[in-house]
């Protein structure tokens, strides 16, 4: 059987616009059709299985990509990772468990977007502690929920409430908004099959967590601290503390302090801290790529 390829996103709106109507072609699975067909593939490993489950779901991608769109980066490249989310979480999906794949799947989808997002932009420019990720990830939605989607800086009571939400200063609530201020509007039209109207907002998936959802979540984020445990390896004894304490503290040592510690000049702390950074940064691409080229054994021959 010929090889199962996916559709794909050429550039530009004309290109996205296509990319979404060829996707709706593809019919959505009752739940006794879907549970069949995850037997099918874990059993047996029937690839066509497979990707017939990869399919169905490939709205529920494109819905989830519509929410990066903010950060500057092609959509298509958006989508197509998380079109790899998509089958690492077909192939790990357990009918048994009695949820949906699709609750199941969304986890995948976002981390997978997310890595792209976070190995795209350089985390030295937007910050490596837990809640500055937190902030990147969350900005756009806080700003959607107190109406200041709008570009240019925020209120000063916006901002206020945004960095007591996420429990961040004020400066780097302000310093994120700059840096993400090409963010595209939520409410900006968009042609979807059939010649239906609508906006990128329409196309946003439902967040409500079901308990199993948070489960996946965690194993999830046990997973990605399993990658950075691993890529901490590459580092010797004095690189692992320096960076732990300045990259991995959510109150970070200062370099005074490490060059007591270590009987250096404060500048021989800071080069070794961003050759640390450096070094696990490289190992943990290696590592999502190389999970990645394996995930990518969904879509093959049948």
């Amino acid at each position: 059987m010929a090889r199962n390829t996916l559709p794909s996103i050429t550039a530009g709106e004309a290109g996205l616009n296509r990319y979404l109507d060829e996707i709706r072609k593809f019919p959505m699975l009752e739940p006794q059709q879907e549970y069949m067909l995850a037997k099918r593939y874990s059993e047996h490993g029937d690839r066509a299985a497979a990707h017939q489950l990869v399919t169905s779901h490939l709205r529920l991608v494109a819905k989830i990509a519509m929410g990066y769109r903010g950060y500057g980066l092609p959509i298509g490249e958006v989508v197509s990772e998380g079109n790899v989310g998509l089958m690492q979480a077909v192939k790990k999906f357990d009918p048994e468990r009695g949820f949906r794949l699709a609750t199941y799947a969304m986890w995948w989808i976002k981390a997978s977007i997310q890595e792209y997002i976070l190995r795209s932009w350089s985390l030295v420019k937007m910050g490596t502690t837990a809640n500055q990720k937190r902030l990147f990830f969350n900005l756009r939605r806080l700003k959607g929920r107190i109406q200041a989607i709008e570009e240019g800086d925020l209120k000063p009571d916006q901002v206020t409430e945004i960095a007591t939400t996420l429990k961040v200063s004020e400066e780097e609530v302000v310093s994120m908004n700059r840096r993400l201020s090409g963010d595209a509007s939520l409410n900006a039209p968009i042609r979807a099959a059939e010649g239906e109207a609508g906006q990128w907002q329409d196309w946003l998936v439902d967040e409500h967590e079901s308990q199993e959802a948070v489960l996946i979540q965690q194993d999830e984020m046990d997973t990605r601290r399993r990658m950075l445990d691993k890529a901490l390896g590459v580092l010797n004894e004095r690189e692992r503390r320096i960076f732990q304490a300045r990259r991995l503290s959510e109150d970070p040592v200062t370099l005074e302090e490490l060059s007591s510690e270590f009987d250096i000049s404060r500048e021989r702390v800071r080069q070794i801290e961003v050759r640390a950074f450096e070094k696990v940064q490289e190992a943990v691409q290696k590592e999502a790529l190389a999970q990645a080229k394996a995930l990518r054994v969904v879509d093959v021959d049948a």
